[in-house]
């Protein structure tokens, strides 16, 4: 593989789409004052929460260009998918809707149809969309993010389609606008991009290497949350256990959540995701000793058996991720740990996914995100041959969840009759009576009350428990 570097955007630069931004946004406003509705955008996001942030820059970018942003994309005049390329039921999910909107083109001929994200930094998905989906009028990959508002512009000033796929490692860019979406809770990315090349995994060719965003600018835009009423961040990194080691100063991640917790305001901590041959002994008592930092681990095993741990490239064994676990829980007694697990990886037999469920057995975490085996082109365990049939592999997974749920449902009956404090993140979907938050553990709670709570903290007694979820009462 070729050497490629890391792509900086200049202050030059970015003042450059800023000022592209403001000359849509004058384009949209002289719609508006002639039409009296302002133009409509809708962007719907796949995939992690890595892509959730690219959205919410996404969605201020369209904002400070003038557009209405919609949960339709029915009335929208700007329709973007912002797009994964993890698992192949999102990518169909895309294609189907893409193929859908070109009916709707077909009768309002001013839709502008986008598509962007991991999916699009594949040339082959790009040069698909080129090809099948002509209706399609612009596309860009994660590398290009920072570069949408000129990309729209050439759209908007030519009708002309642009397809716009980097080959480079990534980029970092700050102070772009950002629409958040989360209630009380805020994301921020710290980093960006993989460096461990995980057999089955393919973010290292769509998000580029790691690459460590400048400590002082996520500080600084983590005291504009607080100043702004966020009471909870999460880190968002592909691993946050690398950030800082690209920048060779010797601050690490275990340094900026100690300073993260020095921001006054923000009361909870959370990060995601950790590699497990990475987690240090210093960040585990960082997290011990930080009242801030939720006792909440994500921290994917993927699988149990060492032969099948090792073809997957993960470096650690099951006895070493079982000594790490241990040393946690002997930390923090209460910590909430959840992880990711693949079933039927390429060349896994039944014996060796019972390593899987000794693990769980082991562990005994409170979730787990499992999934089976997807196949990504272009990557190594995509040429690998299969030892488990396909109704194998699902009785595997169904053996899963079995085991899981118990463990889960078990968990959850402990808290039965405690009290928590959970922070209101908003209304229940189904019914504006019920409210919905989190406790420091991550864990889901419904409980009636008054709108008043949201954004705030309450002391909820769980009077009922579900597998995923508990059922509150609230303490006035």
């Amino acid at each position: 593989m070729s050497e490629r570097k890391n792509v900086t955007l200049s202050a030059e630069e970015v003042a450059k789409q800023k000022a592209i931004i403001e000359q849509i946004y004058q384009i949209n406003d002289a719609y508006y004052r002639q039409c009296g509705i302002r133009k409509k955008a809708f962007v719907e996001t796949y995939g992690c929460q890595q892509n959730v942030s690219d959205s919410e820059i996404l969605a201020g970018m369209l904002s400070s260009m003038g557009y209405e942003l919609s949960d339709s994309k029915d009335e929208a005049d700007f329709v973007i998918y912002n797009t994964c390329a993890v698992r192949e039921n999102a990518e169909l999910k895309v294609y189907g809707n893409l193929g859908a909107l070109k009916h709707k083109k077909a009768k309002q001929p001013g839709l502008v149809i986008g598509v962007c994200g991991c999916m699009m930094q594949q040339k082959e998905v790009a040069d698909t969309i080129r090809r099948k989906y002509k209706h399609v009028d612009l596309v860009f990959g994660t590398h290009s993010l920072y570069y949408f508002p000129s990309l729209l512009k050439q759209v908007l000033d030519d009708s002309s389609r642009v397809v716009d796929v980097r080959d480079t490692d990534g980029a970092i860019a700050e102070d772009y606008p950002v629409v958040r979406t989360g209630g009380p809770c805020a994301w921020v990315s710290v980093m960006y991009g993989c460096n461990n090349f995980c057999s089955y995994c393919i973010v290292p060719y769509v998000r580029g290497r790691e690459r460590s965003r400048d400590k002082d600018a996520v500080l600084a835009e983590i005291r504009l949350l607080a100043k702004d009423g966020y009471k909870e961040v999460t880190l968002l990194g592909q691993n946050v256990n690398s950030y800082g080691k690209d920048r060779g100063d010797g601050y690490d991640f275990a340094d900026l959540l100690s300073d993260v917790c020095k921001i006054d305001g923000i009361e909870r901590i959370r990060f995601m995701t950790s590699h497990p041959k990475d987690i240090s002994d210093k960040l585990i008592d960082t997290m011990a000793e930080n009242p801030k930092i939720c006792k909440q681990l994500h921290l994917p095993v993927q699988a149990g058996n060492n032969r099948v741990l090792k073809v997957m490239n993960r470096r650690y064994t099951k006895e070493s991720y079982l000594e790490k676990i241990e040393k946690i829980k002997k930390k923090m007694p209460d910590i909430t740990l959840t992880t990711d697990i693949i079933v039927g990886f390429p060349g896994e037999t039944k014996d060796e996914f019972e390593d899987t469920l000794d693990v769980l057995r082991k562990v005994r975490y409170d979730t787990i995100f499992s999934f089976i085996y997807s196949k990504r082109a272009g990557t190594p365990a995509a040429t690998m041959e299969d030892v488990l049939t396909s109704e194998e592999k699902k009785e595997c997974f169904d053996r899963l969840l079995e085991v899981q749920d118990e463990i889960s449902l078990e968990k959850n009956e402990a808290l039965r009759g405690k009290v928590m404090k959970v922070l209101v993140e908003g209304t229940s979907k189904t019914d504006e009576n019920v409210l919905s938050g989190r406790t420091e553990g991550g864990k889901i709670v419904n409980f009636e009350g008054n709108s008043k709570y949201i954004g705030e903290f309450a002391d909820v007694e769980i009077t009922d428990v579900r597998t995923w979820s508990l059922i509150g009462k609230i303490i006035e």
